[in-house]
């Protein structure tokens, strides 16, 4: 078992036995006496000499009282002999000491903005609904370390999202990202201001050094989960012989994702849209797989990683993205897909959830993320209210 030390240092942190089951022999020989004291203190004395064992009895029981409970506070406060865990407060954990708990589900916001929209806090919230078990962390450009975001936060969505157990929001330090990877020497000689696509690069590039450390699941920030993935090595086809980098996951230090590196550094053109993204993990599994079209709704699987079909996130291809946002007179089931991905870079953020609309993609907010549908209901409201006001 495992207990949680935090230290002060930003992304620095350790996990430590428990104090009983340590190899040192101060630990041991404290435990021993603990547990020796105890028991002498609060044994049963003998009963044939009530006259003056009895007031010795009174007075040691008062004792053994203080005594015990004395220790026993101690005892939680260092987490040893008897407690294997005393839970901490998420607000204290770093971005390292929650990715090393294993196969979180990683988001990334590269832009500036702190005020997660919609779409985003939809995303974040189905998957911590549906991943209960695992570590959800949003990690945002916009923050640093002294930006103060908590619960009573101005950011709506701020207090939305840290109100869940299992999500952590945190600032994205590239940085120390690409520490220890082939990506630090070509994030040390780029320069952002000169970059055409700099936001989608530096996602691209990040989402694959934060798996390659720590494993996981990466997912963009406009994929609604439905159902869990049951794969832990896997791409995401957005069609027949091309892979989509918009979701997957590998546990910590797999091959691919070491050698997809190396291709984001040897192959770097940033004036390609995707050319770092969908394009790289494409032209990366074709150096391993033969990859043939899909046939019905059959997954691929190449060495050690499934190639997953369309179905599984893509049911509505890109050039039909806008159905999303449009009423149907039969809503699909998606029984066949694992997670939806929204096109929120075909967007481009003109279309929206609004509330009462009933279109499909407001069933889904209804459905996996109905926190923040309702306020975006809220909200919504406020605004007539305000409006309404003003025009009086």
């Amino acid at each position: 078992m495992l207990q949680t030390v935090w230290v002060s240092s930003p992304w620095r942190w350790t996990l430590r036995e428990p104090a009983c089951h340590r190899g040192g022999k101060q630990t041991r020989w404290k435990c021993r006496f603990v547990r020796t004291i105890i028991q002498h203190l609060c044994q049963r004395h003998d009963t044939k000499r009530p006259g003056k064992v009895r007031m010795l009895k009174k007075i040691q029981m008062c004792l053994c009282f203080f005594f015990v409970s004395g220790i026993l506070y101690e005892i939680s406060l260092l987490s040893s002999c008897f407690f294997p865990y005393v839970p901490m407060s998420k607000h204290f954990l770093t971005p390292e000491q929650v990715l090393n708990l294993g196969k979180s589900i990683i988001f990334l916001e590269t832009t500036e903005r702190l005020e997660p929209p919609p779409l985003v806090s939809c995303s974040v919230e189905s998957a911590a609904r549906i991943y209960q078990d695992r570590p959800i962390i949003l990690f945002m450009k916009g923050l640093t370390n002294d930006t103060a975001l908590d619960l009573n936060s101005s950011y709506a969505a701020f207090s939305l999202l840290s109100s869940m157990k299992n999500v952590f929001i945190f600032p994205l330090q590239m940085e120390i990202v690409f520490q220890e990877t082939p990506l630090l020497q070509w994030y040390n000689q780029v320069v952002p201001e000169q970059e055409k696509n700099w936001v989608h690069v530096s996602s691209d590039a990040s989402r694959l050094a934060l798996i390659w450390k720590y494993g996981g699941i990466y997912m963009d920030t406009d994929v609604i989960s439905i159902r869990p993935i049951p794969e832990e090595s896997f791409l995401a086809a957005q069609k027949s012989q091309f892979s989509s980098n918009g979701i997957f996951g590998f546990p910590a230090h797999h091959k691919f994702i070491w050698d997809c590196m190396e291709n984001f550094v040897l192959k770097y053109n940033g004036n390609i849209w995707g050319n770092q993204g969908p394009f790289l993990m494409t032209r990366m599994l074709k150096t391993i797989c033969n990859l043939t079209d899909f046939k019905g709704t059959e997954d691929h699987r190449c060495q050690n990683i499934s190639f997953l079909n369309p179905q599984r996130f893509y049911p509505i291809p890109y050039p039909a993205w806008g159905r999303y946002y449009q009423v149907w007179d039969k809503s699909p089931n998606f029984n066949q897909s694992y997670a939806l991905h929204l096109w929120n870079f075909m967007n481009h953020n003109r279309k929206a959830v609004v509330a009462g609309s009933n279109t499909l993609a407001e069933k889904l907010y209804k459905a996996y993320c109905p926190t923040t549908y309702e306020d975006l209901i809220q909200n919504a409201e406020l605004r007539d209210f305000t409006h309404s006001e003003d025009v009086a």
